[in-house]
Parts: C-alpha cells; structure tokens; sequence
C-alpha cells in the first residue's frame, strides 16, 4: 500500500528546524519524543484531509487521514497529561489551519497568505517543544520563533522568485529587500546571527535567473537550512 505524503518537500525543514531547535537550545525531555510522533502525523494528516476537501480521491484520502490523525492524538494525549498546557497551542494553531483549507477549496495553495500561515504553524510548534521543557515561554522562545519565521519566509520569496515567479521583477526586488535587511537587522541583536542568514542572502541573489532544477534547488536549501540550524544552535548554546 503506497504511503500519501505532502508533496511540499520543503516543509520537511520547517517541520524539523523550529521544534528541534526549541527542544535543544531549551530543555529536551523525554516527552519530546511523543510530541514529535504526535506533531509529525499530525503534519502528515493535514495533507490527506486538504486533499479530501479538494474532493481528489476523497474516499481514500480520508482514510489516510484517520490513519494519520488517530495515532497522532494518542501521542498528543500522552503528553497532555503530563503537560497541559500544550493544548492552548494546538488552539493557537488552529485559525492558521482554517486559512489553509481556505486556500486549497480555493485551489490556490500557493498563495504567500497561505505560505506564511503554515510557517507561523510551524513557528508555533516550536514554541510548543520550547513551552515542554522549560515549562514556560521566555526571550529566547520568542528570538528562536522569530528567527525561524525570518528564514522560511525568506526562502518562500527565494523559491518563488526561481520557480513560479522567476519573470516578476518586482517579487524579485521584494525577495532582494527582505533577504538584505533580514541581514541589517541582525546587527542589532547579535552580529554572529548574520552568519545564519548570508547564505540565504547570498543564493537569493546568485542563484536567480540561473536554471536550476527542482532536485538541485531542493538539495542547495537543504545545505542553507542546515548551515542556519547548525549556526542558531551554536549562537544560543555558546
């Protein structure tokens, strides 16, 4: 029986980076463990059920998405007994979800409203693993959720500007403004957390216009997200 997953291989990065982050750079504990398995087949449902809405192969896309969503609440459930407060998260989450199954009855998935959506979903995550081992939201969780939402909305405009939008001059000039003075304005937190973000800078302006397939493009912001997770972590944990 062949798996149904995401087709937006990116999302991988901004499922992984912000909570991984959160659980290291806070207090990693072992109920970090199933609030990762109930946060990742939770992700995984949400593809199966937005397809269903979509009305493409509703039948067997429901039932993915009970294949997802039962495990991941029994997951979820663990850690809410010994961590209650998780579940104002999840509430939190759920406005940004009802933008995303706006936007696929739409057929507009692609849409930067939509895209950001899902990035403050995965920023909120982060925030959840942060909340699980400090038991508590500080500085640092809102620095860690801001930075994470700074890169992936970067890359969003980066992929956009060589793919869908590579012929818009204007989203071009956008994505060239936000990269530079999400560079600027590290200087007035912490000069080292330049480091993470010249790299997006630099492939934001080197790559465009350059003919790069999907795998290549894919592989080059797999490198820049690991180059960004490896630097947060060495920034926070010095």
């Amino acid at each position: 029986m062949k798996l149904v997953l995401p087709k937006q291989h990116g999302a991988w990065a901004m499922l992984l980076i912000p909570f991984l982050l959160s659980a290291f750079i806070g207090n990693a504990s072992i109920l970090h463990i199933p609030l990762f398995l109930g946060w990742l087949l939770l992700y995984l449902s949400t593809y199966p059920l937005l397809m269903a809405i979509k009305k493409k192969k509703p039948s067997l896309h429901w039932k993915w998405f009970f294949y997802y969503a039962f495990p991941a609440l029994l997951f979820l459930i663990i850690v809410l007994y010994y961590h209650f407060p998780l579940f104002y998260f999840g509430v939190s989450l759920i406005p940004f979800f009802l933008i995303n199954i706006y936007f696929a009855r739409q057929k507009n998935e692609r849409a930067l409203l939509n895209d950001i959506s899902a990035i403050i979903v995965f920023c909120i995550a982060g925030l959840a693993s942060y909340h699980v081992g400090v038991e508590g939201i500080d500085r640092t969780a809102w620095l860690l959720f801001m930075f994470n939402f700074l890169f992936f909305v970067g890359s969003t405009f980066y992929v956009k500007t060589m793919i869908r939008e590579k012929n818009n001059r204007k989203y071009l000039f956008i994505s060239w403004g936000y990269h530079i003075i999400a560079v600027v304005g590290m200087l007035f937190i912490n000069p080292l957390l330049i480091i993470a973000f010249i790299p997006s800078l630099f492939r934001a302006f080197y790559f465009y216009g350059k003919s790069l397939s999907i795998m290549k493009l894919g592989i080059y912001e797999i490198i820049n997200s690991a180059l960004f997770f490896f630097t947060i972590l060495l920034v926070f944990l010095k």
